[in-house]
């Protein structure tokens, strides 16, 4: 059975993470079990706010990559200007990029990223020079950061998935559901939720395109 952990940390967007939850949780039910899912904390279980005003969720566990498949990191909610950069840069402060650094030393171990999860690894130093996205006005914030900046709704690195805005959570979770559980269960999570997914999922394969 397959294990994916959510991470959970002060001022997390509840959106990047219910979203994807719902899906690959839909996934393990019509997997017959085949995978599960957890909410988690760098710091253990704990009542976790998040960056909407009286929104709250809460940690069962402490991230841990030696009992996870799977790891999606959010992004953080609330203003552009000053409140999202600051959440982001304070799970700079935490155990979480010591974490989130062993999950992708980890071969058997994919780490996920929604809207500004991947901000969040790349400004850690994890994932330099590694295709990434990420919420349309943090793109230069990724690439000055090092990641090599993709512009697409979803992005496949093998080891390493990123979505773009908030919505994409949905579009990363059936992602995943098709890569671990197969296209057929991904379809049935799909039509469950009315979701139908957006966008072309970015690999690092095939023609280089020329220019258009």
């Amino acid at each position: 059975m397959k294990h994916a952990q959510f991470v959970l940390f002060d001022g997390f967007d509840p959106l990047d993470v219910i979203a994807p939850y719902e899906v690959l949780g839909t996934g393990g039910a019509a997997g017959g079990g085949a995978l599960s899912v957890e909410l988690v904390s760098a710091e253990g279980p704990r009542e976790v706010p998040s960056g909407l005003t009286g929104v709250s969720l809460r940690a069962v566990a402490r991230l841990d990559p030696e009992r996870a498949d799977l790891v999606v990191v959010p992004g953080a909610a609330g203003n552009m200007t000053d409140e999202i950069p600051a959440r982001l840069a304070r799970t700079l402060e935490t155990d979480l990029p010591k974490l989130l650094a062993e999950a992708l030393s980890r071969t058997d171990v994919t780490v996920a990223t929604v809207c500004g999860g991947s901000l969040i690894l790349a400004m850690a130093g994890l994932i330099n020079g590694r295709p990434a996205t990420t919420h349309p006005l943090g793109l230069s914030v990724l690439a000055d950061c090092g990641a090599a900046m993709v512009d697409a709704r979803v992005v496949d690195d093998g080891d390493l998935v990123s979505g773009s805005g908030a919505t994409s959570g949905l579009d990363v979770g059936l992602h995943l559901v098709e890569r671990e559980l197969g296209p057929r269960v991904a379809h049935a999570v799909g039509e469950a939720i009315a979701h139908e997914r957006r966008g072309v999922v970015w690999r690092s394969e095939g023609l280089v395109p020329a220019a258009l």
